[in-house]
């Protein structure tokens, strides 16, 4: 295997990884047909060329206590953007894309409908295509003190040892598997990382946007069928709309699962994004953890 060069047992290792990452070598080998030798080896190379950059972790914020500001600007560099909305929040997600447009999640504590003003005045030179809060799913957040140790230890290496962490966090090997199960078991929390989309050729990284009008659930089984050889993560949701992370092998194959995507019944509107790069900033992760380290209660209740 060329150092340079993407295989499709690559995107399939990439893709287990991005969906779990503390999935072992050998479990991803079974199901793709390797060994966990052969695996490790292939991630040592993706780790080498950057193709993943970094294991990390992908927490909804309303797990931590906070709110979400989702905004789409296009025509402005994204660093810029990012300078204007930390006066108002923390980014949780950045991603750049191809043709100027840029998406990007912001943590906010308070009124919502408040910072949303205080971003657009913030950026009047900035052309926003979309802003809206992020709703809250209504997910359960019953992280214990000690749960918050162990996701803390995480931060540093998603896939640490259990016996390591518990090493670390002074509680035994038992309570952190208990712990890292539970988070696990919870879709408001992902063991994944952050890779380079530009490193995955000769494959395309894309993201189909769907704007949908019905049962989101009923419509996410559906587009899932009709694209689950292409997935490259977990789908995102945010209000009316699904983004599939998919793979192409080339723009023609991209523009006929974009064509496919608007045939399903009860999606409105397709969009298609090509990231250039994709970042999930950990500070307020960091923050969270302190706030609620305050708490006296044993578990957390969000505000």
């Amino acid at each position: 295997m060329k150092l340079n060069k993407t295989d499709n047992l690559d995107l399939k290792i990439l893709s287990s990884l991005l969906n779990n990452c503390r999935e072992s070598d050998r479990q991803i080998g079974q199901k793709i047909g390797l060994s966990g030798v052969a695996v490790k080896s292939r991630i040592d190379k993706m780790l080498k060329t950057k193709l993943i950059e970094k294991f990390t972790l992908k927490i909804e914020p309303h797990l931590l206590g906070y709110n979400v500001i989702y905004l789409v600007t296009t025509g402005q560099d994204v660093n810029e953007i990012i300078k204007h909305v930390k006066l108002v929040g923390e980014p949780f997600f950045i991603v750049p894309c191809v043709g100027g447009i840029s998406a990007c999640g912001i943590v906010v504590k308070g009124e919502v409908e408040q910072k949303i003003a205080i971003i657009k005045n913030l950026l009047k030179q900035v052309r926003i295509l979309n802003i809206f809060e992020a709703e809250d799913a209504g997910m359960e957040s019953n992280l214990t003190k000690t749960d918050l140790d162990v996701i803390e230890q995480l931060l540093k290496d998603p896939r640490e040892q259990i016996d390591v962490v518990a090493k670390n966090v002074k509680i035994s090997s038992k309570t952190v598997a208990r712990s890292i199960e539970k988070l696990q078991e919870n879709p408001a929390f992902q063991f994944t990382l952050t890779y380079d989309p530009g490193k995955i050729k000769p494959y395309i990284s894309h993201a189909v946007l769907c704007v949908v009008n019905g049962n989101i659930e009923s419509l996410l089984k559906t587009l899932k069928k009709q694209f689950e050889d292409h997935f490259m993560q977990i789908p995102f949701i945010a209000k009316n709309q699904i983004a599939l992370f998919l793979y192409s092998e080339d723009i023609f194959e991209m523009d006929e699962m974009v064509q496919k995507a608007s045939c399903v019944e009860n999606v409105v509107a397709v969009e298609n994004f090509m990231p250039k790069r994709i970042s999930l900033p950990q500070d307020w992760i960091r923050n969270g953890i302190k706030e609620n380290r305050k708490s006296e209660r044993l578990h957390i209740l969000r505000a």
